[in-house]
Parts: C-alpha cells; sequence; structure tokens
C-alpha cells in the first residue's frame, strides 16, 4: 500500500483511534474500583467534617465512620423510615446529591460520646452558587435544633471570594446557632451581607464580594432543611 495515500492515513489514523479508545478504557475498567473507592472515602471525610472530625488520614476514615455513624436512614417528607440504615452504607449512604428528594431523604444518626450530649444527627444539603453547584452536611445536637457543626463545598466558586464556604473561619461561626427561632415553623438559619447580622441566634455573617454564593448557602439550608420539617417537629426537644 501506498504509505503516502490518503487511503493509507485515513487507515492509519483510524487504527490508532481504536487503539487508542480501547486503551482508555481499559484503563478507566482497571482504575474504576480505586475511583468508586477514594469517593467513598470523600464522602465520609465530609460527613464527619460536619462533625467537627477533620484532618484525618484516608486509612483512618472508614475505622472512624464506622465508630461515629450508627445509621444512615432515609427516610420520606412525613418522616415515614424507608430504610433503617444498618446495611451498611447501602441506605442514605448510597444515595448521590442528585438522588436526594422528598421521598428519598437520608439521615446519618451518629454518635460521638457517651450519653444524650453525643446523639448527634446530620443532613446532606445541596443547592446553587454563582458558577455552579455548592453542597455540604449540616450536624445538629440531639435537640435538632442547635448545629453542632457544618461542612460546605463547591464546583466552581470564585477563587478567595465564594470559595471561602469551605474555610473553617467561615463554617465555625455557624456552631451554636438554631435552625429556628423560638415559636416558629420554618428555618431561619440563614447567611446575611457581612456586618448586617441582626440575630446572632439564628444568622451568620456572609463573605465580602460574595454575595450571591452566601445566598446560596442560605437557600441551600433553608430548603435543605425544609425537607425534614416533620422529623425535625417531631423529635425537636427545648433548648435551654
Amino acid at each position: 500500500m501506498n504509505t503516502n495515500s490518503n487511503t493509507y492515513t485515513i487507515i492509519y489514523a483510524s487504527v490508532v483511534v481504536v487503539i487508542v479508545a480501547f486503551l482508555l478504557a481499559f484503563v478507566s475498567k482497571v482504575l474504576e474500583p480505586q475511583s468508586k473507592a477514594n469517593e467513598r472515602i470523600d464522602k465520609k471525610k465530609q460527613i464527619l467534617s460536619s462533625l467537627n472530625i477533620r484532618g484525618l488520614k484516608n486509612g483512618e476514615v472508614e475505622a472512624r465512620y464506622e465508630k461515629v455513624i450508627q445509621a444512615d436512614q432515609i427516610i420520606n417528607s412525613e418522616a415515614k423510615v424507608i430504610a433503617d440504615g444498618k446495611q451498611h452504607d447501602k441506605d442514605g449512604f448510597a444515595l448521590s446529591m442528585k438522588e436526594i428528594g422528598p421521598n428519598r431523604l437520608p439521615i446519618y444518626v451518629c454518635r460521638i460520646a457517651p450519653g444524650n450530649e453525643g446523639l448527634k444527627y446530620v443532613f446532606p444539603l445541596v443547592g446553587k452558587g454563582l458558577w455552579g453547584a455548592i453542597w455540604g452536611y449540616i450536624a445538629l445536637n440531639s435537640d435538632l435544633l442547635t448545629v453542632y457543626g457544618v461542612y460546605f463545598s463547591h464546583q466552581s466558586e470564585t477563587a478567595g471570594l465564594g470559595a471561602r464556604i469551605t474555610e473553617a473561619e467561615f463554617q465555625q461561626q455557624f456552631v451554636g446557632k438554631h435552625i429556628s427561632k423560638p415559636g416558629s415553623d420554618k428555618i431561619d438559619l440563614a447567611v446575611v451581607k457581612n456586618g448586617k447580622v441582626q440575630d446572632p441566634s439564628v444568622q451568620c455573617d456572609g463573605i465580602t464580594g460574595a454575595t450571591l454564593t452566601s445566598d446560596g448557602v442560605s437557600l441551600m439550608l433553608q430548603e435543605g432543611l425544609a425537607n425534614y420539617r416533620n422529623f425535625l417537629h417531631q423529635k425537636q426537644k427545648p433548648t435551654l
């Protein structure tokens, strides 16, 4: 065959494309188990971070998660338990953020210490920032009113501005806040313009120059927790 002909060039290029595609598919298949394992570890790190358990090495995550997380339940918006979450990551943990909805709401029942004070509930959150998706987890004390901790992350928020929702300084200010005002039947926890906090029991300072991302966090908290309203109201206890 004439190696300078168009036919040869087309055949050669086609063979190379097929070989490269095969190799890429093969490598992807080989790496898939490790990729999924890394995703599981990262998700567990995020959940543990909302419980203020941070800085774990990858090899430490599974054991700590198993010790702390007692169940990953699934409920519906009426607070009916759909899955008891005692099947080792096969219920609530198995749901992706995109699969969460009124009839598929994960709840992580956690214990970080003996007694009622050590009982915590973690709820996943998903929303929209300025440039893309934002998500996170919020941990509540056993009264289901008081925030124990939060974790937030993002897809593509602006570095130094909206991306600061991942920073400990921003997240730490939620600790001790209430998700609702006394007597309120809605979620009042919110992020407001920096320096404009009027009710420190339910409001946190936003990020200067990142109003839309801050608003996105507020909406994510309020809409996300509103899905659990019946569960929260059934189990809430007065906070002294």
